[in-house]
C-alpha cells in the first residue's frame, strides 16, 4: 500500500488575538490566523512583498497553551496538515482551508524587547464566561527547527 502526505510547515506572524471556545464535550478549540510573506522582484525590477493568511486550529492541550500565550504579532513555528469544508448560509456556499496543528514553537513576539530576553508575559483568559482555573507554568520549548 502507497504512503500518503499531508504536512504544512509554517513560520509567520499572528494577525490577531486567538479565537478559543469549548466544545460541547469540554475540550478547548483555539483558532488563529497566521500571516507568511515573501518578496520578489516584478517586471520593472521594483521590489513587491505578497502576504499569505492561514486560517490556524489547534485543539486540546495546545489550544490552551495559544489562548495563555499566543498574542497579535507573535512569531510561530507550526506543523500540521490540511483540512477542507464548506458552510452554506443564505444560499451561499464557502469553502475553507483550515491548517490542523500538532506541533507549535513560539519564536517570539513583535511586542518583546529588542534584547530577545525573558519570558512572555501571560496572557489574559479571552473567554470571559469560563472560570479561572490555576494553570501549571508552561516552559519555554527548545529550539529544535529542523533547519
Amino acid at each position: 500500500m502507497a504512503r500518503s502526505v499531508n504536512k504544512v510547515t509554517l513560520i509567520g506572524n499572528v494577525g490577531g488575538p486567538p479565537d478559543v471556545r469549548t466544545t460541547a464535550g469540554g475540550s478547548q478549540v483555539a483558532k488563529v490566523s497566521l500571516a507568511t510573506s515573501w518578496t520578489f522582484n516584478d517586471r520593472s525590477g521594483n521590489q513587491q512583498e505578497k502576504t499569505q493568511w492561514h486560517r490556524l486550529t489547534f485543539f486540546g492541550k495546545l489550544a490552551d497553551v495559544v489562548e495563555q500565550w499566543v498574542g497579535k504579532g507573535d512569531r510561530l513555528y507550526i506543523e500540521g496538515r490540511l483540512e477542507y469544508s464548506t458552510t452554506e448560509a443564505d444560499g451561499v456556499t464557502r469553502y475553507w482551508t483550515d491548517i490542523i496543528v500538532n506541533e507549535m514553537v513560539m519564536l517570539g513576539s513583535r511586542d518583546r524587547d529588542s534584547s530577545g530576553g525573558g519570558r512572555p508575559q501571560q496572557r489574559q483568559s479571552r473567554s470571559a464566561s469560563q472560570p479561572s482555573k490555576p494553570r501549571k507554568p508552561i516552559t519555554e520549548p527548545e529550539d529544535d527547527i529542523p533547519f
